[in-house]
């Protein structure tokens, strides 16, 4: 699905004000100031938001199969900021959801777009991957609602009330928004968090056990981290010596223990707001980068007081990767936009009627039936050949890499040593239609991961050939 640009047939000016004419009967737009950021020649600014995105008690978590909420232990945010004075607007943020599919990932970024004057294609949400929280496919919430017996997987009022509260945080934020003159950039090992989940194999390679976001397991804890990525990385915005964002990027399942109906933003969201309580006049971002083999296993062990010291562990990761930030001045020029839309193949095994009868099944369990929705909607879509887009935001020798779904830690690495020269910082958790994306040389080698990945192999290829393209 291409979005075309409105900014082709009218100035940019035209647009922002047909966006206030369309727009101003479901929220207020602070109009001048909108156009004076927009158009400030040469000046780069940024506005930068946040809004309420926790559920109701009562909605379902993680796709209907765990625990739904009961208590609110910690309230769940969606994080950004817009950059604005570099052609149309770019926006980028981080929700604190499991996550969110196919259209309900298109709705997102429509809206957000929508509200800052810009076009879908240059909007990036990802999701940080927390379990007590939602997972969004309107596709699947439909699949699963005419069965009458599943348990809901998302209640599409809330879901629009969230798309609401974006737009006004964001019309809100481009308000206020202030000038950009420098970024700067820094990374500190995280230690003790992050570990691979695909330890044991046998002599061909095949999985045999592996650690997941807790382990208990003696034999397991005592193996090596294997291959992580084990440095958070942080971009942080300036205004003059002020700093006005920081965006901080980690490989890991964000979980500590979970599937108890307690809404929370588990260890990486309680990181994020002790930094922010520490700096409240800056705004700090957690993305969570490629883990789909990745966890905090070797170092959690499930318990209420492991989720403090994973928090700990984190938040000192933060700190350390801010203490001796490079800077440089930042200019509108410097600031570059790329995208590739690309149509990974579904798994050729995948058959609609199997799955719709797998569905209907009311022996099967409810983790089969629920999450045999999320493979029909990803099928159908790869029938109508609706594309995922990646993106990259080029600041300089700077590079943001936004990435869809749980993708193993091997295609952030793969990012990193495409350009040896630049800094980059890779987001997956975009569109999560896909499910897990292994690297086509892990396909045989089997597990958990490789079971519930909805696409062929060759996936491997198309998504690396994008980065690459983008990344240039």
């Amino acid at each position: 699905m291409r979005f075309e640009s409105p900014l082709a047939d009218c100035s940019r000016r035209q647009f922002l004000k047909q966006t206030v004419l369309t727009t101003a009967a479901g929220w207020s737009l602070q109009i001048p100031a909108m156009l004076a950021a927009a158009e400030s020649a040469g000046a780069l600014q940024i506005a930068p938001f946040k809004f309420n995105v926790t559920p109701p008690l009562g909605h379902s978590c993680c796709g209907g199969w765990i625990k739904p909420i009961e208590v609110i232990d910690d309230e769940l945010e969606a994080v950004g900021i817009v950059l604005l004075g570099a052609g149309p607007p770019i926006v980028l943020c981080a929700v604190d959801w499991t996550g969110l599919l196919n259209e309900a990932h298109l709705q997102w970024r429509a809206a957000l777009a929508e509200a800052a004057g810009t076009t879908p294609d240059r909007v990036a949400v990802q999701c940080v991957h927390q379990h007590n929280a939602p997972m969004a496919c309107l596709e699947a919430e439909r699949i699963v609602a005419a069965e009458g017996d599943l348990p809901q997987i998302l209640m599409t009022d809330f879901f629009h009330r969230c798309l609401d509260a974006g737009r006004t945080s964001i019309t809100q934020a481009i308000a206020q928004s202030r000038p950009v003159t420098h970024i700067g950039w820094g990374q500190a090992k995280v230690v003790g968090v992050a570990s691979n989940r695909r330890v044991k194999r046998d002599h061909n390679g095949t999985v045999l056990a592996m650690r997941g976001s807790s382990c208990k397991d003696l034999s397991l804890i005592e193996m090596d981290e294997g291959l992580i990525d084990p440095y958070c990385k942080t971009i942080a915005f300036f205004d003059g010596s002020k700093k006005v964002a920081s965006l901080h990027y980690y490989a890991t399942h964000p979980m500590s223990y979970y599937a108890d109906g307690r809404c929370t933003s588990d260890f990486a969201g309680l990181a994020r707001k002790q930094r922010q309580q520490d700096e409240p006049d800056c705004r700090h971002i957690y993305f969570t980068g490629c883990s789909g083999n990745v966890a905090a296993g070797k170092y959690n062990d499930g318990s209420h007081a492991a989720r403090v010291t994973l928090t700990k562990r984190l938040y000192d990761g933060i700190v350390a990767s801010e203490s001796q930030l490079e800077r440089s001045e930042l200019k509108s020029e410097k600031l570059i936009w790329k995208t590739a839309d690309v149509l990974p193949p579904a798994r050729t095994s995948f058959q609609a009627q199997a799955l719709a009868e797998l569905i209907a099944n009311k022996s099967e369990s409810v983790v089969n039936r629920n999450r045999s929705s999320y493979t029909l909607s990803w099928l159908r879509r790869a029938e109508r050949q609706i594309p995922i887009v990646l993106s990259c935001l080029h600041l300089g020798s700077t590079k943001l890499l936004h990435l869809p779904a749980e993708m193993f830690v091997e295609y952030q690495l793969r990012a990193q040593r495409l350009q040896l020269d630049n800094f980059v910082c890779t987001a997956a958790y975009g569109d999560g239609g896909p499910w897990y994306i292994p690297v086509k040389e892990e396909y045989p080698n089997g597990g958990y991961e490789v079971s519930v990945a909805f696409c062929e192999p060759e996936v491997d290829d198309i998504l690396t050939e994008g980065m690459t393209r983008i990344l240039k």
